[in-house]
């Protein structure tokens, strides 16, 4: 084939809807963030520095997205035991080396690095969100002809709660509940009977009085009983709990419809709302942009999520479609839970708005999970036929 006609097909089997789509998204996100610091930014300096660990990340994630969309996604699955075992040998440092943020002891979340006089963090359980829906695509792959049998099952189940599990006792119990949605998720979407769902509800059950006592602190405990049980807590500890989500809901309603505007909202600029730049970056949107501007955010969000799900359906095998279907289950659980915990309709439990919030490790690592689908998108794209003419050829079975 000519080189003009492979040019012609790489960009014709990129993605580039989805790829924009996501590009302007992280474009509006960078601005947001800008926004929630601005009032922090040093005399000396013209951004925050969490304004620049957000653009790095995402500028980072967008070139490693397209790379990967380069390589056949096969290949990938078939890396993926030594994806898995770095993606776990992040997550058991951190019960070695993992710091917490000031305000959460009981979360040791991140690993930090000195490089070249930067102090650099990370957060591994992003990066193992991506490492697991192609692991676990590539097991349900493996016993795909015999899925429903039970020993399929109790180890796909095995394979499901490694993850969680870690993630849970490193205290980052939003990343946890993420990884419920993406495993309940694909498992359904394989096609796994109804009655192993129905039983694994009813050992979860079973299972809350245990998780309870042994694996929830006391803050992660309150923060539950201030939105569905705040009589169970003294006034003071309520107050305590609850203040961020509150003062966030004061802000969400002070932009009404339309807003106050950009770099004007007076309770964002006043630092009225804790981590506005983070797990309550949409508490900055409501208020400066209004309630058009959040219609905006889950517009591009819905967007991004069902053209993911239209990727997957795409797909020629299971392979493809759980690749794409499980990163539109992540970003479609990330985004539901950040959004309901800003409107006070689940716990304040630290997750972040996908492309949105602040962080380099979840606006870079997100991108992973994109370049993934992308792959399954260009494998998957139909070329035209080839004509070709075959001369002089020399054969036995040729007419005398």
């Amino acid at each position: 084939m000519k080189p003009t006609g492979e040019i012609k097909y790489f960009f014709k089997e990129t993605d580039w809807v989805l790829y924009l789509a996501c590009i302007i998204t992280s474009v509006f996100g960078a601005f947001m963030v800008y926004s929630a610091t601005y009032n922090t930014i040093p005399e000396d300096s013209v951004i925050a520095r969490e304004c620049v660990s957000t653009i790095a990340g995402s500028v980072l994630g967008i070139i490693i997205c397209f790379v990967i969309s380069l390589f056949d996604y096969e290949v990938i699955m078939r890396l993926s035991p030594f994806i898995s075992a770095v993606c776990l040998l992040f997550m058991i440092s951190l019960f070695k080396f993992g710091q917490s943020p000031s305000n959460r002891s009981d979360a040791i979340c991140w690993l930090y690095f000195n490089i070249a006089g930067f102090k650099i963090s990370f957060q591994p359980s992003e990066l193992l969100k991506t490492g697991f829906i192609i692991s676990f695509t590539t097991h349900i792959d493996a016993v795909r002809d015999n899925i429903n049998s039970l020993k399929n099952i109790l180890f796909l189940g095995i394979h499901g709660i490694i993850p969680i599990g870690l993630v849970i006792l490193t205290g980052d119990l939003g990343s946890a509940l993420v990884f419920v949605v993406i495993f309940i998720g694909m498992m359904f979407l394989a096609g796994v009977h109804l009655r192993y769902f129905i039983a694994g509800a009813a050992a979860v059950t079973a299972a809350i009085p245990v998780l309870w006592i042994k694996f929830f602190s006391t803050f992660q405990k309150n923060r539950l009983l201030a939105v569905y049980y705040p009589s169970a807590l003294t006034k003071e500890t309520y107050e305590a709990v609850i203040y961020q989500q509150a003062r966030g809901l004061k802000a969400i309603g002070s932009g009404m419809l339309t807003g106050q505007g950009y770099l004007k909202g007076a309770l964002t600029q006043s630092g009225y709302v804790p981590v506005t730049e983070s797990d309550m970056i949409i508490t900055v949107i409501g208020e400066e942009l209004g309630f058009i501007g959040c219609l905006a955010v889950l517009g591009i969000l819905t967007f991004i999520v069902f053209r993911l799900a239209k990727d997957g359906r795409k797909s020629s095998n299971l392979s493809g479609y759980l690749l794409c279907t499980g990163a539109a289950l992540m970003i479609a659980a990330q985004s539901v839970i950040n959004i309901g915990m800003c409107l006070s309709l689940l716990p304040c439990i630290g997750i972040t708005l996908p492309f949105i919030s602040s962080g380099g490790t979840s606006n870079m690592c997100i991108y992973f999970a994109i370049g993934v689908a992308m792959s399954v998108y260009r494998r998957c794209s139909e070329r035209n036929p080839v004509n070709f003419r075959v001369r002089n050829i020399s054969t036995p079975f040729r007419e005398i």
